[in-house]
């Protein structure tokens, strides 16, 4: 049995719509420069921190101390990122 055919042919210039498979994924504003993530940063704070705290006998206040390095780190590149 033959299919009914499409209100619209399929070479027409529609726009295209949200979860259309060939559409860019969304995010944010499509006309602007991507978004940095500031994640890695916190990521390399709680890394680094505590290997940095071995030297000086306190693991957990290197962990502390680079969590709270990455977590400004993250804010600041957050910011710059806003004003571009």
């Amino acid at each position: 049995m033959p299919l009914p055919p499409s209100p619209t042919p399929p070479d027409s210039r529609r726009p295209p719509l949200r979860g259309d498979s060939l559409d860019p994924p969304l995010r944010g504003d499509f006309r602007g420069p991507p978004l940095r993530g500031g994640g890695c940063l916190i990521a390399v704070g709680l890394i680094v921190g505590p290997v940095i705290g071995l030297f000086f006998g306190e693991t957990s206040m290197g962990l502390a101390i680079g969590l709270g390095i990455g977590i400004v780190a993250a804010i600041i590149v957050a910011v710059a990122d806003r004003r571009r």
